[in-house]
């Protein structure tokens, strides 16, 4: 469990408008050294969980055996029973297609990914993506959804595969296995970058509690605003954030950003992907994994 799960309550967070999204995304990139933005996928890229929709997807099309269901459906039904953790059925997610061949999986996560999320994306992440990438930023992807689904998903923001930190599984002689090598989630999506060295990225961008540990690595992250109407230049942006990151956003000074697909004073929200409140999915109740 993140040591961010229970929050108190706060004063309302600062929600910026798109310009001063974009204005303070690009003051958090300037600065000395290259400048490295790190951001999270679903739910802050493009609206819905796109690794519980990918799994019921599989599912209907009949890529998973009924035991492979019966097998995660098991586990998910002790996910909310509070009998496994996070860490466990976020990983369980991507071990349940083992013995299928990996060109299978990346065919069914483009066919997936093209027809359910792509016109989910918020066109303002990818207009600032872009900006960021024309400007030099180094642009990473973090995720606890497949290497699949996400690999194929940041294809749409040029950001390439070997930027990607996602769940994934050893492949071997062309075939998915049930071997972890990485699980990104709370505290682990932090671990994850660290690995690789990036330990004070310059921006992080997240939606939910479990991108807590990972916007708290953002270059001044750590310094609350100060009670005037200005905000203080800061890394960390929680952009459509939910309920629990948001009175977290509070404590912290943490201005955040809805784009206008999702934005509360339009009605709208972000729907869900293929029904994510039914069993044999993954993990969606409470908090989006992210």
């Amino acid at each position: 469990m993140s040591r961010f799960s229970s929050i108190a309550d706060h004063g309302p967070a600062v929600t910026l408008t798109t310009a001063d999204f974009h204005s303070a995304a690009f003051a958090a990139v300037e600065g000395p050294g290259q400048p490295i933005a790190v951001f999270d996928c679903d739910g802050t890229l493009w609206s819905g969980d796109a690794g519980s929709g990918f799994m019921r997807w599989t599912i209907a099309k009949g890529l998973l055996s009924t035991d492979a269901v019966g097998w995660l459906d098991a586990r998910y039904q002790a996910y909310l029973a509070g009998k496994n953790d996070e860490l466990s059925i976020c990983g369980q997610m991507v071990q349940v297609y083992r013995g299928i061949s990996e060109a299978t999986m990346r065919a069914a996560a483009a066919e997936f990914f093209a027809t359910e999320i792509e016109p989910r994306i918020f066109a303002e992440l990818r207009a600032l993506v872009a900006d960021y990438q024309s400007r030099g930023v180094e642009i990473w992807a973090v995720s606890s959804t497949n290497d699949w689904v996400i690999e194929e998903g940041v294809r749409c923001f040029n950001i390439p595969p070997n930027r990607v930190l996602a769940a994934r599984v050893a492949i071997e002689n062309g075939i998915v296995t049930d071997r972890l090598l990485d699980v990104p989630t709370d505290e682990g999506k932090a671990a994850s970058l660290a690995r690789i060295g990036i330990t004070a990225p310059h921006a992080v961008f997240g939606n939910s509690i479990h991108d807590a540990a990972m916007l708290e690595l953002a270059r001044g992250a750590n310094i609350v605003s100060n009670k005037s109407k200005e905000i203080d230049i800061c890394g960390a942006f929680p952009v459509n954030p939910t309920p629990a990151l948001l009175s977290l956003a509070a404590t912290r000074g943490w201005p955040v950003y809805y784009p206008a697909s999702v934005s509360p004073s339009t009605g709208h929200s972000s729907e869900p992907v293929s029904g994510e409140n039914t069993p044999a999915a993954g993990p969606s109740a409470g908090e989006p994994r992210g």
